[in-house]
Formats: C-alpha cells, structure tokens, sequence
C-alpha cells in the first residue's frame, strides 16, 4: 500500500505486490510507516519479533523469503512476524534499520528482537548464495535458542499453496507515480 506521507517508492507498487503476497501468506504484518515500526518494536513483553527487510533483489526471491517461509513451518517460530520493504516504504525502513544499530544497512535482511532489542540479525551477504532450506535451517536453530510461540504460522496445507514470487530487480518497472 502506497503511502503518501513519506518518500516515493523506488518500484512500481502492482510489480512489487506478489513479493509482499508471498510473506502476507505465512503470516507477516506490513510496517509501512515509521510510527508502524515503532509500534511494533517498542514492546517490552518477553516476546520475540521476526523483521524481514523484503527487498527486489534475486537473493530475496531465491533465498530469503522463501527461506523464512520455510522456517515458519517449524514447531518453534518468534510470536510476531513484521515486514518492511526497502525502497518501498522508505521511512519504515530507515527506522527499522535504526532499531537494528550498529549493522551496515542490509537488504533482504532478517531481525529478531525482544524487549525492543536486537537479539539476531542475518545479513544479506550471510543469505547470497544460499538455498531456502540452508537459510530455513539457520532459523530454525535461532527458533529453537530464543522463540516459545508454537508454529507453523499456518498449515502444511495452506503453505504448500504459497507462490513464491521469482522476480528480481532489474526487471521490475520503476514507480513513475
């Protein structure tokens, strides 16, 4: 959804729409402004919250979301799964990245917090190159060492119906809005 407080997105909203489909299916939250991070970040309640930054790049689609999707099936999963879209929604992604600290910006990248604190992050360059299973079996490790919520985050049957969107930048039309 396009929102017309913040900066222009990069990307043509329609083109991009399938990559937010693919998370919205196994449960993930759109953070779309950064008053939305906040809201979702600033919690000190013992639970654990997974942040995908989704981006266009091909390790995002190859990789990172169906990876997470993947990891979503696990008997163990954070309580509450949010997304931000880099070069989307601009401003909630700057302020993701705020919450993040210390790391280089990353795009995909995948944060979990608790307490309003950053316990794990996976770069990017720690996904390029890397199979779904690869990545679901990293997170499934991190599941297991900092989660409590019962997963899946939705059925065996629902997400063996998840289409995971393939494209990649370069073939995504720019937002001439």
């Amino acid at each position: 959804m396009l929102n017309i407080f913040s900066r222009s997105p990069m990307y043509d909203q329609e083109a991009v729409q399938p990559m937010r489909d693919e998370l919205i299916a196994v449960g993930f939250e759109e953070l779309l402004t950064s008053g939305d991070v906040d809201k979702a970040l600033n919690i000190k309640d013992d639970k654990t919250i997974m942040v995908l930054i989704n981006s266009v790049c091909g390790c995002a689609a190859g990789s990172a979301r169906p990876g997470v999707s993947l990891a979503l099936q696990h008997n163990v999963i954070p309580d509450k799964l949010y997304t931000g879209f880099a070069g989307q929604e601009r401003d909630a992604v700057e302020r993701i990245r705020r919450y993040i600290g210390d790391y280089p910006p990353s795009s995909p990248g995948i944060a979990l917090f608790k307490n309003g604190n950053l316990i794990y992050f996976m770069q990017r360059y720690e996904i390029e190159g890397r199979n779904a299973e690869f990545i679901a079996g990293i997170l499934e490790n991190v599941f297991n060492e900092y989660c409590q919520a019962y997963g899946p985050s939705i059925s065996p049957e629902d997400f063996a119906q998840v289409m995971n969107a393939k494209m990649c930048g370069s073939k995504i039309p720019l937002f001439r809005g």
